[in-house]
């Protein structure tokens, strides 16, 4: 029998602490998705794939199944809303990036704790500062009236676009952060001698910044792409209620509506999404060190 090495005796508590928070619950919840919804809330111990059935069917007055596209919109706005989420942070954090590289290094020390100083507040009070901002006769409705640039307009919140700012403001520290750690590496000799090659700079950003930057740009994006899936904050105060996201559903699932094992369901499903894009990035980031 093969002495197992003092690395895993020593790695033993991580590997106990990993099993006993992340494993089991995994599997519990793996477990109960697969249960039958108990009437009366909870679940029973009864095999049953009737759970994962819901997320597309619905019994009708005869228990014919019926397809039901109501969770797969829910499903196909929280993709959306989360992708365009990481869309804006690119868009914005890259020049916000770059500028910070190029600044000396007592810049870069401040600028960088500027940038993930919100981290050190409540994500619940960062939100609820949104609310603040975007509410009737808030700060911005009534800046916007003050400088004449509006007239009488609806709220500002409760709708797409004020969870959209919440989810930018609140995860936008987590698309900066890998794209300067990849412009720092960046070789400055190679946009030096595209400069003495009379290039323009758009055609030196697209052509070498920009790919030599890929992969902090593909982190980024998995890094903001992730925690929009199941966010549940933005749509509950920022959206009101009115707009249904999946962390939302599951949610409701766990404590409203008491049906546990179609919560779970939707759980593995978010948990399948969220490791299809881990798998791609993992693979992608595969091929590029075959590559180099």
């Amino acid at each position: 029998m093969k002495k197992l090495s003092w690395n895993f005796w020593g790695l033993l508590p991580a590997y106990l602490v990993m099993s006993l928070l992340m494993v089991l619950p995994l599997l519990i919840i793996f477990y109960v998705s697969f249960m039958t919804s108990d009437a009366y809330g909870g679940y029973k111990a009864i095999f049953s794939l009737q759970s994962y059935s819901q997320i597309l069917y619905t019994a009708d007055w005869d228990d014919n199944l019926v397809l039901n596209f109501q969770y797969l919109k829910i499903i196909a706005r929280t993709l959306f809303l989360s992708g365009a989420t990481a869309v804006i942070c690119l868009l914005v954090s890259f020049p916000v990036a770059y500028y910070i590289s190029r600044q000396s290094n007592n810049m870069k020390t401040l600028l960088l704790y500027l940038v993930t100083l919100p981290f050190w507040v409540s994500m619940v009070v960062r939100v609820y500062a949104w609310v603040l901002i975007l509410s009737n006769d808030g700060v911005l409705e009534s800046s916007l009236r003050f400088f004449g640039l509006v007239g009488d307009i609806d709220s500002l919140l409760y709708n797409n676009a004020a969870m959209m700012v919440g989810m930018v403001y609140t995860y936008i520290p987590l698309m900066i952060l890998p794209i300067y750690a990849s412009i720092e590496k960046l070789d400055t000799r190679l946009i030096e001698a595209a400069s003495d090659l009379y290039s323009s700079r758009m055609n030196t950003l697209r052509r070498i910044i920009l790919p030599l930057c890929k992969p902090g740009i593909v982190a980024g994006f998995i890094l903001v792409l992730v925690p929009c899936l199941g966010t549940v904050l933005e749509p509950m105060l920022l959206g009101g209620g009115k707009t249904m996201m999946l962390g939302n559903l599951i949610q409701n699932q766990f404590g409203v509506a008491r049906n546990w094992s179609f919560g779970a369901s939707l759980t593995v499903l978010l948990l399948c999404i969220v490791l299809f894009f881990l798998m791609f990035q993992a693979h992608r980031a595969s091929k590029l060190r075959e590559l180099s």
